[in-house]
């Protein structure tokens, strides 16, 4: 009887201590906040070179503010999704602006959208570097340097497929559908 009583008192503080996790996620929010500090001046250093600069510099500009919302976006789709699967779930009512995926993002699709979003922000960077492609080859180990980003693009993609992969053998084993 008193190893029962232990045994619930463990179990209820293991399952409290959940809550330890809220610190992250308010920090995570703060990260967001501070993202758009940078992307607040990375649009107002924007403005001249578009109306002024060349048309390249405008396109790394742009694409420098796609790379910061879609890091925003992964902070945010950790913050939602992490809190409903690790603390509790969010109760929004019947608010019609509910992102549909809310309470639906399981840890597996967690990490796949997770490793997608490295991939589409990989994905940007190489595309910077590939519009100052000249630039970049004119340094000194410019092509060393072209060579890790696309080797490192390459890893990011490849084991996005293989987590994709993995969660699909994973479901068929256990006869459940891929979503």
């Amino acid at each position: 009887m008193k190893m029962r009583r232990i045994e619930l008192f463990l179990e209820h503080f293991m399952f409290g201590s959940r809550w330890l996790l809220v610190p992250f996620y308010l920090g995570l929010i703060a990260g967001i906040s501070l993202l758009l500090v940078k992307f607040s001046k990375a649009f107002v250093t924007l403005i001249p070179v578009v109306f002024n600069g060349d048309g390249g510099a405008a396109l790394l500009g742009i694409l420098t503010l796609v790379d910061i919302t879609l890091v925003a976006n992964l902070l945010l789709i950790i913050i939602f999704a992490g809190y409903e699967n690790f603390v509790s779930k969010i109760d929004t009512g019947d608010n019609e602006d509910r992102p549909e995926w809310m309470g639906h993002v399981g840890f597996s699709d967690l990490k796949l959208k997770l490793i997608g979003s490295i991939v589409a922000i990989s994905g940007i960077e190489l595309l910077k570097y590939f519009i100052n492609v000249k630039e970049v080859l004119a340094e000194p180990n410019g092509n060393y340097q072209l060579a890790w980003l696309v080797g490192i693009h390459l890893t990011l993609v490849f084991s996005g497929v293989m987590f994709a992969l993995m969660d699909r053998i994973a479901a068929g084993n256990h006869g459940g559908k891929v979503k």
